[in-house]
This record gives structure tokens, C-alpha cells and sequence, in this order.
């Protein structure tokens, strides 16, 4: 950014945040807290559950207006209408073409290791009493009605109930009316964008407690279910975990090489909502932070608000990868044979019942439980089997669906020829200023 100062008296630049007072160093300590808290005294741990939640809800409060805001004032700031189809078929093609990537991805390591073999468990021996709630809801996850669940009941439930389809349905609609009406609207464009800057602001003020939501979801996590838990799927878990490293650095990585940038880079420019991320085990915790960093990196908000809450549904990365190789898993386990056509089904369903799960907590295991309920082979008693480190390959999900979104933002962004190069390497090599960042006197030039 440019800035015009007084020659005579140049301005110093900021000093240097003491290390304590970044926001990933504070998410850091608290995990670290958290893990020891949990490990040492697991009842307290489990206790602080109300702590992340609370924590949760507070960033889903602001979910909803703030991608209201970014979507309607970037789309009706663009005005060129053929655009917003554009970017949104880029967007699809991206998310299509790397959710089928994962799902083969973690199809073919799951039949290379065979982390279930040798088990032998007998499914009618397992106690289902805990996954009944998930697949309760699988059966009623069809496609008939998530398509109807994306049109809300009335305009303003669509901000209230944050389901972020519903959110993304009504901005769309409402940021072309508005582009539509041309200079009439300019007044409109003029109080949202002003409204924006305030919502952002509301984001960092809450974003101050991601420490405390962390601590608290981290100490019940390891409290409830306690890092032994890890050992008796040590082979499931550090599979995953190992396809899902694979998949960013390799897969990923070549996609950003080829767009010219270093997904290391990326990550590094976004390990404060990684951590977030890890500590909360929902990807949703950092939504609108992850809006505002993709803008500061020289992404139009026209394309930010179209693709990130877009990928946050149909562009889950880490879940179907994690879909197809626990599919896997339970058949191995349970001593299921599966044919080369049973296992594309088993794709195919998987690719479809993926779409729409939300970045929360549990929505894996929920789209699951959906896949496996179509491919009656596989017996759905056998989630029973993976219910108990499901919350620690949550967290693994969440980080590669993050990471995913980030990638797929900065790649459509290129596609479009919008994406400022300069900008965006700037922030990546940590040097980007902020408006409320600038040194005291300097102003932004025209």
C-alpha cells in the first residue's frame, strides 16, 4: 500500500508486538494449557466444556452477518453481473475436481495400509446405543432436502439461524438486486460497507477470547476422552492424519507452486487460525477471520465472499478423506470384502452425502453415518469402533478443510486475474499494513 506522508518528518514505523501479545502464541499456550489441564485432571478438563462452547457461539453469532456483508457488498460493488457466474463456476470446478482428489486419495491408502485388518470384530457385538443420534440425522440428510434446506424460510431467518447456505442463498440474491438498481443503490452499498467495517471490528474483539475458547475445548477434549484412547487406533489415526499431511503439502502444494506461491507460506500467514482451528476442532471458529485475511491479501471481497463460505459446504477436503479411508476401516475391521465396483459406489455416495456438511464439530461422523446407511454392506454398527478418537480426527478434518478453502480462495482469485501478486506476497511475507495499523500521519493514497 501506498502512502503519502509529510517528507519532512517520515513516519517510524510501528514497533514490533512483544511475542506474548500475538494472537498464536496466546492460542498456542492455551492448547499446551489445555492438553496438561485435561491429561492431569480430567474431570476439571471435562468441566470447561461450557467454556469452548461458549466460545463457538460467539464466533456463530457473527458468522451470518459477515458473510451477509461481504458477499452483498462485493457483489454489488463488482456490477458486472457475468462475473459472479463466473467465479462461482470456477469455484465449483475447483471444489468438484479436489473433493473427488481426497475421496480417491484416502480410497486408495486406505486399501494400501488396511489400518482395520486383523481386527476380526464381530459387528453384532458392538453397542450402537452411541451412534444411534448420528445416524438418525444421516437418514435424514437426503438430497431433496438439503436442497430445500438451502432456501430459507423467511429473508431474515437466514441471518438468525446461521446455516450458512441459507446465509449465502439470500446475500446472492440480495447483492444482484442491489447491483441491479445501479445508482439507486449507491447509498445502500455505501451503509453496508460501513456497517462491514463495524462487524470486523465486533470479529476482532471476539477473536481477543480465542485463547480462552480454545483452552476450555481443548482441557474437555483430552479430559473426556483422554489421549490413551489414541492408542487402541493408533493405525486408523496416524493414517489419517499422515493422508491428510500428504494431501496438503503434495496435492496442495503443487496447486500453489503452480499459482506461484508456497503453501508453507500460506500456512504460515494463517497458523493464528490454524491454531484456532486445532484448538476448537471446527474449522467454522475461524471463518470470518479467514474473510478478513484473504481480503488483506489482496483478494477481491467479490471473490472472498462467493468462494470461502461456499467451500466451507462443498469444499471439505479433509472429511472426504477421512470418509472413504474410516469406510475402509470398519469393513476391514468387521472382515467385509469389498468389490472395486462396491468400493466406487461407496465413492460416489460418499461424494454426495459430503455436500453440506457444515465445518463443526461431529459433521463428519453425521455424513458417515449418511454414506454408509446407502452402502448397506458395510455395517453402520461399525462407527462404533472409531466414536472415541472421532474428536481428535476431527481436528485433523478441520485443518485440511481450512487449508483447503484457503487454497481454493487464492487459486480462483488467479484464475480471474484479480488476484494482487504484489499484495498477497506482501502479507504472506508478513509485511502487509492495515489501515489501523498505519503509522500515526500517514493517510492512503487515492
Amino acid at each position: 500500500m501506498i502512502l503519502a506522508t509529510d517528507t519532512a518528518h517520515p513516519p517510524v514505523p510501528p514497533a514490533a508486538k512483544p511475542w506474548y501479545k500475538h494472537l498464536y502464541v496466546q492460542v498456542l499456550i492455551a492448547i499446551v494449557a489445555g492438553v496438561l489441564l485435561g491429561h492431569f485432571y480430567p474431570s476439571t478438563g471435562e468441566a470447561l466444556k461450557p467454556i469452548g462452547d461458549a466460545f463457538i457461539k460467539l464466533v456463530k453469532m457473527i458468522i451470518a452477518p459477515v458473510i451477509f456483508l461481504t458477499i452483498v457488498t462485493g457483489i454489488a460493488g463488482m456490477r458486472d453481473l457475468a462475473s459472479v457466474g463466473r467465479v462461482a463456476g470456477k469455484a465449483f470446478a475447483y471444489f468438484l475436481t479436489f473433493s473427488t482428489l481426497a475421496l480417491i486419495i484416502g480410497m486408495i491408502v486406505g486399501n494400501v495400509v488396511q489400518p482395520g485388518a486383523g481386527l476380526n470384530i464381530d459387528p453384532s457385538t458392538l453397542d450402537t446405543s452411541k451412534i444411534t443420534e448420528y445416524a438418525e440425522k444421516a437418514h435424514d440428510s437426503t438430497i431433496t432436502g438439503f436442497l430445500m434446506g438451502v432456501i430459507p424460510d423467511t429473508f431474515i431467518s437466514a441471518l438468525t439461524e446461521g446455516n450458512i447456505l441459507q446465509t449465502l442463498f439470500v446475500a446472492i440474491l440480495f447483492g444482484i438486486g442491489l447491483a441491479m438498481i445501479g445508482d439507486k443503490g449507491e447509498r445502500v452499498l455505501d451503509a453496508l460497507n460501513d456497517i462491514s467495517i463495524a462487524f470486523f471490528k465486533v470479529v476482532a474483539i471476539v477473536m481477543k477470547a480465542a485463547p480462552i475458547g480454545a483452552f476450555g475445548a481443548m482441557a474437555f477434549t483430552i479430559g473426556k476422552y483422554g489421549i490413551g484412547t489414541l492408542s487402541s487406533l493408533a493405525a486408523l489415526v496416524g493414517t489419517f492424519y499422515l493422508t491428510a499431511f500428504l494431501f496438503v503439502t503434495v496435492v496442495l502444494g503443487a496447486v500453489a507452486h503452480f499459482c506461484g506461491f508456497s503453501i508453507f507460506k500460506l500456512i504460515s500467514y494463517l497458523k493464528a487460525e490454524l491454531l484456532l482451528v486445532l484448538g476448537t476442532s471446527s474449522s467454522e471458529s475461524a471463518l470470518p477471520s479467514l474473510i478478513e485475511k484473504m481480503e488483506r491479501a489482496g483478494i477481491p471481497k467479490s471473490i472472498v465472499g462467493l468462494v470461502v463460505p461456499t467451500g466451507y459446504s462443498f469444499n471439505l477436503d479433509g472429511t472426504n478423506i477421512y470418509m472413504t479411508m474410516a469406510a475402509l476401516f470398519i469393513a476391514q475391521a468387521c472382515n467385509v470384502e469389498l468389490t472395486l465396483s462396491q468400493q466406487i459406489l461407496l465413492l460416489a455416495v460418499a461424494m454426495l452425502s459430503s455436500k453440506g456438511a457444515a465445518g463443526v464439530t461431529g459433521a463428519g461422523f453425521i455424513t458417515l453415518a449418511a454414506t454408509l446407511s446407502i452402502v448397506p454392506t458395510v455395517p453402520v454398527a461399525g462407527m462404533a469402533l472409531i466414536l472415541g478418537v472421532d474428536r481428535f480426527m476431527s481436528e485433523c478434518r478441520s485443518l485440511t478443510n481450512f487449508i483447503g478453502n484457503a487454497v481454493a480462495t487464492v487459486v480462483v482469485a488467479k484464475w480471474e486475474g484479480k488476484l494482487d501478486k504484489h499484495q498477497f506476497d506482501e502479507a504472506l511475507a508478513g509485511r502487509s499494513v492495515r489501515v489501523d495499523q498505519m503509522p500515526e500521519g500517514a493517510v492512503p493514497a487515492e
